[in-house]
């Protein structure tokens, strides 16, 4: 079979001369020569075509001759993302580490020197071509201009008195000096306020500091249990110990609240989902708030431009991103930046019951059981929760979702 000489291959990363090609190699053995030279991993969607295209993906068994490849010719292939990387990787220069040991530098040691942004891939890897307004454009999704949001497009909540009284009670029992949260259930009005009606706790576990959340089997139950009640999660709730004055967010719960919102919007936009902060001043009278986060704050958490960074007070800003704060480049924003206020009332709602246990509070010394259920069965009377022509009807969750009979 004749030699051929020399191919190109051509991809995102550039143009790779191929040289001593002979005719009977196939398709599959100068894909592996290619991903040997260049340290590639290629999978089975990653094929040598004849256009630019990709429609045409060459047989992986053929051999070159056979397809009337000539000395010279251009094939093509698109890598996946991790492979461009993998490329960068490989052709990085080399340096001395701590222990002076020669080796490959990293992509990240060079990202931010050859990169389009540090953590990002050079432009030419992205597109051979670029001109001045592409470039702008470009840069602009990576620069954010702060600016407060004035009003939040929650217009006011409404709070069910026990389930405030209740939370309270349960940061109370550990003299407010460990983290917790809720979700609350309710309904939006059409004037873009929120109802609340009750509230589920998931199991968590709490410290001075933070809450992780556990495991929920019982997540999806919840849910539809909330649906066939006529009821949607209409926010959340937390509650921590007592902070220095203007110390209203951590940084975990800005990220909380925009997920939550970034959720109940489905994206980026206006939500009267909202958040809720109970706390507690030095002289231990308790303080509940509600809250929303700026669409600025969703679509940076969105984006992937805020980290949770040392300073539990501020947000840190992704090295691929620029935030201006008043003028100047900044590597943090200070959370209370992304709060807008959003005010409370209270009532007293004639269509539920509070008086059984709330789940998911063992470590507090509250249990659910047999015995709660019944004596909760019994204070109904003959009549239940369906009163008179009013049509009253019981939605606590806790007491639906016990499993006890």
């Amino acid at each position: 079979m004749s030699r051929i000489g020399v191919l190109r291959i051509r991809s995102q990363m550039g143009t790779w001369r191929v040289k001593d090609i002979d005719g009977a190699m196939t398709v599959r053995e100068l894909m592996d020569r290619v991903a040997t030279e260049k340290s590639l991993s290629l999978s089975e969607n990653e094929r040598l075509c004849a256009s630019p295209s990709g429609s045409d993906p060459l047989p992986l068994d053929a051999g070159l001759a056979s397809l009337n490849v000539k000395h010279g010719d251009m094939l093509y292939i698109m890598l996946t993302e991790e492979n461009q990387v993998a490329h960068e990787e490989a052709k990085a220069p080399r340096k001395v580490d701590a222990d002076g040991n020669v080796r490959a530098q990293e992509y990240a040691d060079g990202a931010g020197r050859r990169g389009f942004r540090p953590g990002m891939l050079p432009l030419r890897a992205m597109k051979m071509q670029w001109t001045l307004t592409d470039f702008l454009d470009m840069d602009a999704r990576f620069v954010f201009k702060m600016k407060r949001q004035e009003d939040a497009a929650c217009a006011g909540v409404d709070m069910e008195t026990n389930v405030a009284r209740d939370f309270q009670q349960a940061l109370r029992q550990t003299a407010f000096q460990q983290c917790r949260v809720g979700y609350l259930y309710g309904t939006f009005t059409d004037d873009n306020k929120v109802k609340v009606k009750c509230l589920y706790e998931p199991p968590q576990r709490g410290t001075a500091v933070d809450v992780e959340l556990l495991e929920d089997p019982r997540e999806d139950t919840v849910e539809k249990l909330a649906a066939l009640l006529g009821l949607r999660r209409v926010g959340w709730i937390f509650g921590h110990p007592p902070r220095e004055e203007g110390f209203h967010f951590a940084s975990p719960e800005v990220f909380m609240a925009a997920e939550q919102q970034l959720e109940a919007a489905g994206g980026i936009g206006d939500t009267p989902f909202v958040t809720i902060k109970v706390t507690c001043n030095a002289e231990g009278l308790a303080s509940v708030e509600g809250f929303q986060v700026s669409k600025q704050c969703m679509e940076m958490v969105a984006e992937g431009a805020l980290e949770i960074g040392e300073n539990p007070g501020d947000c840190a800003v992704n090295e691929t991103f620029t935030a201006i704060v008043e003028g100047k480049e900044a590597k943090e924003v200070n959370n209370n930046f992304f709060l807008i206020n959003v005010a409370i009332s209270q009532y007293e709602a004639d269509d539920m019951v509070y008086s059984f246990p709330v789940a998911n509070r063992e470590e507090l010394g509250t249990t659910q059981g047999q015995p709660d259920l019944r004596a909760q069965i019994e204070s109904a009377g003959k009549q239940g929760w369906c009163v008179a022509q009013n049509l009253t009807l019981t939605r606590s969750l806790s007491l639906t979702l016990n499993p006890k009979p």
